[in-house]
């Protein structure tokens, strides 16, 4: 369907995984270079100020050389066999015929590897997972855990899970380099804990002093007032439209203004989940990515 409409000429914004396969996934990039169409991928979790304040931090060098970085997406809603019941939204997501290849890595850990490697720069060069079906019955990935080989010499683990009983929303990123280390909880998105190297923590807030223009701009209300996964979303679209209406004008698009995921990063996100699954179902310790 999406790639429908970039053929047609249309500028899209689409939901991940992007598509079934990496061919798709390599077909619609081809498609969107070759349309000049603006495409948007609704990694939603990269529009939360202190995300972005996050990235700009380890942009300019604050925590020094990327180190360890530790991504933990845990969900427990599918503890219990609900695809059985009326629960439309787990029937589909455990059908392999409508949501893919992968189960919760397609779901959740899809938005783990995007965080990870938007906020880092960093992209993964080697896996080593292990996924599994918990639940009685299915096909497709509950539970998946995995060492990550990132570039420069870092070291990473991602865990995705959707069994992880009492657990609900609790995607949580924490980076550490030779100069300190950073830590976002999506559940309390209003924080990001900045800890120097030999000094105490100190926290950023929304809103709050010290952040920079990305994170400024990406905040609406005042500090102190819940803000999070609704205006995550519209950052996203806000960023969509900046890139839309510059090329109406015919002028470079403000780099602040038009940030959003691109139809590369949701290429990237779904040959990262062919390879986690063919890691998995390897006899060998590493898979490459590239």
């Amino acid at each position: 369907m999406a790639h429908a409409f970039v053929e047609a000429g249309f500028h899209v914004v689409c939901d991940k995984p992007l598509v079934h396969t990496s061919t798709q996934a390599l077909a619609l990039v081809a498609a969107v270079q070759r349309q000049g169409t603006v495409f948007g991928v609704t990694h939603n979790y990269t529009g939360y100020p202190l995300v972005r304040q996050m990235r700009e931090m380890v942009r300019s060098g604050v925590v020094g050389t990327i180190r360890k970085v530790i991504v933990e997406y845990h969900q427990g809603w599918l503890a219990t066999a609900v695809e059985a019941t009326d629960n439309k939204q787990a029937a589909w997501r455990m059908d392999p015929a409508q949501s893919g290849l992968a189960g919760a890595m397609g779901d959740i850990g899809s938005h783990a590897e995007n965080l990870l490697t938007t906020v880092t720069g960093l992209e993964i060069e080697a896996i080593c997972a292990d996924l599994s079906a918990m639940g009685a019955g299915r096909t497709l990935d509950d539970d998946a855990n995995m060492l990550l080989r990132l570039q420069g010499g870092a070291r990473g683990v991602l865990v995705a899970s959707q069994i992880c009983v009492g657990s609900e929303n609790d995607l949580r990123l924490r980076v550490f380099g030779t100069k300190g280390s950073l830590d976002w909880s999506q559940e309390n998105p209003n924080r990001l804990v900045h800890t120097p190297l030999n000094e105490a923590p100190r926290t950023l807030t929304r809103g709050g002093p010290g952040l920079c223009e990305a994170a400024i701009r990406a905040s609406r209300l005042p500090s102190g007032h819940p803000e999070g996964f609704i205006e995550a979303f519209a950052n996203i679209y806000l960023g969509v439209a900046a890139d839309i209406r510059a090329r109406l004008a015919g002028v470079t698009p403000d780099a602040i203004a038009a940030d959003y995921p691109r139809v590369e990063d949701g290429a990237r996100g779904v040959r990262f989940i062919e390879k986690v699954l063919e890691s998995s179902r390897s006899t060998q310790k590493w898979t490459a990515l590239n």
